[in-house]
Parts: C-alpha cells; sequence; structure tokens
C-alpha cells in the first residue's frame, strides 16, 4: 500500500528525476537577424513547420490590480512590425488590468524545439477595423462564444454558458453575426526581445534586443543562462 502524508495526500511525484537534456546546435550572435522581428518570424515559421500543436499559444503577464502579477495563455493572431496582436473580451480581468497598467509581457516555450522567446513592452487596443476584419474570420460557433461569455465574472453553472448560448442561436438565427461593442484586439508594441535556445550542461544561449528608442537600431548583448 503507498504511504500518505499526515494530510493524506499523496506523496508528490519525484521532480528530480524529470530532467532532460537539451542537445542543440546552440544559437550564436552571427545567427541571429539584426531585426527582432524577423528572428521572431523566422523561429514562428521553424515552430509552424515543425508540427508543433498551436505554436502561437503564447503567456501573457499583466498587473493585476491588486498590484501582483496575472498570467494566462492567448493565441497570438496576427504580427508584424508593428506588433503582435490577440483578441479577447474588453470587459475581462485582463482588460481591466491592461486598461489600468499598459505594460505587459509576452511569452512563448517551444519545448520539442529548446526554444523561449520573451517580449515585453506595451499594450493597447486595435482598430475597430482590425478587430470587425478578424471577427470574421472567426467560426461561426467563436463568433456566438464572443457574444454568449461575460468573460471573468462569475456564473452560477456551466447551464448558463450555454442557455447564454442558445439565446444567441435565436437572436442571429442564419444571418450574420455583428462584431460585439465589448470585444476586439489589442496590440502588444515591444520594447525588448530575448531569445533562448537550450544548451548542453544548462548553459543555454540567451540574447536580448533593447533600443533607445524607435528610431534606433536594436542593440543585441549576450546574458548568462
Amino acid at each position: 500500500m503507498e504511504s500518505k502524508s499526515a494530510s493524506g495526500v499523496q506523496p508528490p511525484v519525484d521532480l528530480h528525476a524529470l530532467r532532460r537534456e537539451y542537445i542543440g546546435q546552440g544559437l550564436d550572435r552571427d545567427d541571429l537577424d539584426p531585426d527582432p522581428f524577423a528572428q521572431f518570424s523566422k523561429w514562428m515559421g521553424e515552430a509552424v513547420a515543425s508540427g508543433l500543436p498551436e505554436p502561437n499559444a503564447m503567456t501573457l503577464a499583466t498587473v493585476a490590480t491588486d498590484g501582483g502579477p496575472a498570467q494566462r495563455v492567448v493565441l497570438l493572431k496576427t504580427y508584424d512590425e508593428k506588433g503582435f496582436c490577440f483578441f479577447t473580451n474588453y470587459e475581462s480581468a485582463k482588460a481591466a488590468q491592461m486598461a489600468a497598467n499598459p505594460r505587459v509581457s509576452l511569452h512563448f516555450f517551444w519545448e520539442p524545439l529548446a526554444r523561449q522567446i520573451s517580449i515585453r513592452g506595451t499594450v493597447g487596443k486595435v482598430s475597430s477595423a482590425e478587430s470587425l476584419a478578424y471577427f470574421l474570420r472567426r467560426p461561426r460557433g467563436s463568433q456566438l462564444g464572443a457574444w454568449a461569455s461575460p468573460q471573468s465574472r462569475i456564473i452560477t453553472t456551466r447551464g448558463f454558458l450555454e442557455s447564454k448560448l442558445a439565446e444567441m442561436k435565436e437572436k442571429f438565427g442564419n444571418g450574420g453575426i455583428p462584431l460585439p461593442s465589448f470585444w476586439g484586439g489589442y496590440r502588444v508594441v515591444p520594447d525588448s526581445f530575448e531569445y533562448w535556445q537550450g544548451g548542453g550542461d544548462r548553459l543555454h544561449d540567451r540574447f536580448l534586443y533593447l533600443r533607445e528608442s524607435s528610431t534606433q537600431p536594436w542593440n543585441i548583448t549576450r546574458l548568462a543562462p
């Protein structure tokens, strides 16, 4: 019979035994594009080509209203030299947090490739036209879900959501579904990028892109792991 602690909880798994040795080609300064956006596009392309599930999944970190950190995974939907965009409910908890403090970070972790990218910057809403263009590309079920869910609010049962979804289906019938006024996109405009490549003996390769202003070139420095 397995032993239990005094609280009756099973002993934890042996996390010390969970260890992966990162063996890869490494990352040198000469491997990096001088433009961090171009470097991101290269690594994202390789992540997509590798067949990873949802390579566009990223952790969005914000500052909660009590001053503490808050994190959740969202999906990157568009990016270019202007920034990185995701879409959500404008009345959600993260929306309130971003309104109070627009300083955020994004984090990608592609474990099979032993790669991470961390991006820090300032977030703001995209235009209504951009939000509409993306909303119209969403599956109909996702469009209805945006209308049905009072994101981040306390609800009593899942039945509440199912009832709201049925209500939206009846309301819109087989017609077009308009963009909700409370839903849309955000763009994170970066001021720093960190590219991380796993290395043997925990000697990972880390490079930080920084610049003093938007008119200045990016400065790239190597960081100790």
